[in-house]
């Protein structure tokens, strides 16, 4: 790369670690990430706060592949040393790994102890002596390894037991370390889209594809929240107080309007739901805002590598008339999630006297948000 570090090259206007660290955050196998870096940039990386909330810990790596994939291991048995499973060592240059192939390796280690993705050798190879050509090598039986290789926590331990990360013996991947200890390792079937940055072209080559690939790719997620009504004022919708109304009763400030969008832009990028992110218990200010809410929902979203789009929310109310507020509220909702006011379309309904918000005993809001990859 000519003396630049690649994992901080800008591809398509985020970091190239940023775009593996979204993608492995996605994947539902995906548990927990540590990320090993240099010492130079561990506290650079640590301190960045678009990391995933998968990312529990930014720990030194060390001289050899090996003592770094040592190190990142450590960090999970500090969190929990007695864990079983499997531990995933994929490549931060490699971030075009698709979720069905963590899920395969996944599996496949889980059954049998180790595996690792293979693409076959499709090029002709050749043996060469300088500038010379001295022999083709037989492809047949050949393949070319990629990550993410997987391996069974006891099966790692084991293996540094018998050959310690730090010794004289170099190994170039996990699967020759489990190799060298008799353990088969299982191969699955690799992308040759996961390709790994490695040199100035392939810079080029994973912004061609991120453009390709991830702008106009979109999803979309449904949110819904209903709260009554209760004692005082005022009611707040959307971020916008309406004086003069009674207010809603719930741990945070009821705003249906903004707890509803929360949920979809979570639901679109499969973050969960409002209540696991902020339960209606001590863990939570009481009678917090709506707007703090979106703020982390919304950090959220983008730390998974996506950005809100468009918004379309029908509040349901037959108390109080809510017409006079509707701009006000896509306004605010707009600022909220940094949108132009012409992205969030927002509507309301009587609810036709039916239900308790046809009766005005309760409002309740249905948000439908699309989301796109980010690009900045």
């Amino acid at each position: 790369m000519g003396g630049e570090d690649k994992l901080a090259a800008r591809i398509a206007g985020r970091p190239l670690l940023a775009w593996t660290l979204a993608v492995l955050a996605e994947a539902s196998f995906v548990e927990r990430i540590v990320v090993v870096a240099t010492d130079e940039r561990r506290a650079v990386i640590a301190a960045d706060r678009q990391l995933p909330d998968k990312v529990v810990d930014v720990v030194v790596g060390g001289a050899r592949r090996q003592e770094s994939v040592y190190q990142g291991f450590q960090a999970f048995d500090r969190l929990d040393p007695d864990e079983s499973g499997v531990v995933l060592v994929h490549d931060a240059a490699r971030p075009f790994v698709e979720p069905s192939l963590i899920e395969a390796v996944v599996r496949a280690a889980t059954r049998h102890g180790a595996a690792i993705p293979v693409v076959p050798v499709a090029s002709t190879l050749k043996r060469l002596d300088g500038d010379r050509v001295v022999g083709t090598v037989d492809r047949v039986g050949l393949g070319a390894a990629q990550t993410p290789q997987g391996v069974r926590r006891d099966l790692l331990r084991t293996a540094w037991s018998r050959f310690p990360a730090d010794g004289p013996r170099t190994f170039t991947d996990e699967a020759e370390l489990i190799e060298a200890c008799s353990i088969p390792v299982h191969v699955v079937a690799g992308d040759p889209g996961n390709f790994k940055v490695t040199v100035p072209a392939d810079v080029r080559r994973a912004a061609d594809a991120l453009a390709g690939s991830s702008v106009g790719t979109s999803r979309t997620g449904i949110g819904q929240d209903s709260h009554p009504f209760g004692p005082g004022e005022p009611l707040i919708l959307g971020g916008v107080e309406i004086a003069g109304a009674a207010r809603l009763i719930g741990h945070s400030d009821g705003d249906v309007v903004l707890h509803a969008v929360a949920d979809a832009l979570l639901g679109a990028v499969a973050l969960g739901d409002l209540g696991r992110l902020f339960p209606a218990d001590s863990r939570t200010p009481e009678g917090i805002a709506g707007g703090t809410l979106i703020a982390e929902v919304r950090r959220r979203v983008e730390a998974a590598g996506w950005r809100p789009s468009t918004l379309d929310l029908t509040v349901i109310a037959a108390r109080p008339r809510l017409g006079d507020h509707l701009d006000v509220m896509r306004d605010q909702i707009a600022s909220l999630l940094g949108l132009d006011p012409s992205s969030v379309n927002v509507k309301a309904s009587s609810g036709n006297l039916d239900g308790a918000d046809g009766a005005g005993r309760s409002i309740s809001a249905l948000v439908v948000a699309t989301v796109d990859r980010l690009v900045r």
